[in-house]
């Protein structure tokens, strides 16, 4: 009886092992190489380039300004936004998650303009959602024009563990596309072609860092909020790149639609208008190994598909 006993036991412990495995969606691959994009374009300092927004007391600027925190506990989320508007650019981040339990908490990298147009405002999101007990992250990307979800859901997981280390994401956004990267690769192209039925983004935008209190919808649909039992959740961001045409929207003048916005702004040029054929390639890499969600295949949601899914 204890010899079968033991047997019962190892099975039930490698069955949880290879539970544990199945269950556990931060699938070390090994990424494809691309051009590294955020090594074209210099460091900017947190503490002078971005203003509290809310949860002071929750973020630390740390290394003479170059690296910074921000915490969500029981109080308070905490987020930060940039001094300066631009109208197409490039913006990155390198960001380290919170480890541990994390359901219900949102680590947002994004622009916006919703302070200066509440009732129709264009919005590029970067929205990294903790998860249930298998403690992984997901990466979700969204695009708004004129207050509409223009570009709606797309959700992926990670190649790797982004609570070890930081790792780069970023928004490259110009008058041809919007550009989704994480450490370099792209995962998703946002194009102006004119097939969404709202506006592309175009209104200047501020760049906003926050962590947040997203129980109601972050994590399977509200289904775990967040645990404050272990808070606080602190999210580490390092390696800042701002560059784009910065404008003054109080401005009727201020504009990047000159000749010379090239020289103004370094991405809206030739060599950022088009993926090359080792992005694009890494790209389908992506998207075939790790986006699990995409709004042009949720027919519970959208009956009929969408003219931008065909």
């Amino acid at each position: 009886m204890a010899i079968f006993q033991h047997i019962i036991l190892l099975l039930c412990l490698s069955l949880f092992c290879a539970t544990s495995l199945v269950s556990s969606h931060n699938r070390h691959y090994t990424s494809p190489s691309v051009p590294r994009l955020t090594d074209l374009f210099s460091h900017v300092s947190v503490n002078k380039s971005f203003s509290n927004v809310f949860g002071g007391p929750n973020i630390k600027i740390l290394n003479n300004g170059s690296t910074a925190t921000f915490a969500l506990d029981r109080t308070s989320g905490s987020g930060l936004a940039s001094w300066n508007k631009y109208n197409y650019g490039f913006f990155s981040a390198a960001i380290k998650l919170p480890a541990g339990l994390t359901s219900g908490v949102v680590v947002a990298f994004y622009l916006s303009n919703a302070d200066m147009y509440p009732h129709s405002h264009d919005e590029i999101d970067i929205e990294l959602l903790g998860n249930d007990k298998r403690i992984d992250w997901v990466l979700q990307t969204n695009v708004y024009a004129n207050g509409v979800s223009t570009g709606r859901e797309e959700k992926f997981y990670f190649w790797f563990n982004p609570t070890l280390q930081h790792h780069y994401y970023s928004i490259l956004w110009n008058s041809h596309h919007i550009v989704f990267l994480v450490d370099n690769i792209p995962v998703r192209e946002f194009p102006n072609n004119g097939k969404f039925s709202a506006a592309y983004p175009s209104k200047p935008m501020s760049l906003y860092v926050t962590i947040w209190d997203g129980s109601q919808w972050a994590t399977h649909g509200g289904k775990y909020p967040v645990n404050y039992k272990y808070a606080p959740f602190v999210t580490s961001l390092t390696d800042l790149e701002m560059v784009g045409c910065m404008v003054n929207p109080k401005q009727p003048n201020s504009s990047c639609s000159s000749a010379s916005v090239s020289s103004i702004d370094p991405v809206e040029g030739p060599d950022f208008f088009k993926l090359s054929n080792q992005q694009m390639s890494a790209m389908v890499w992506a998207r075939r190994k790790l986006m699990f969600y995409s709004y042009c295949k949720d027919t519970s949601r959208f009956k009929v598909l969408l003219p931008e899914c065909k």
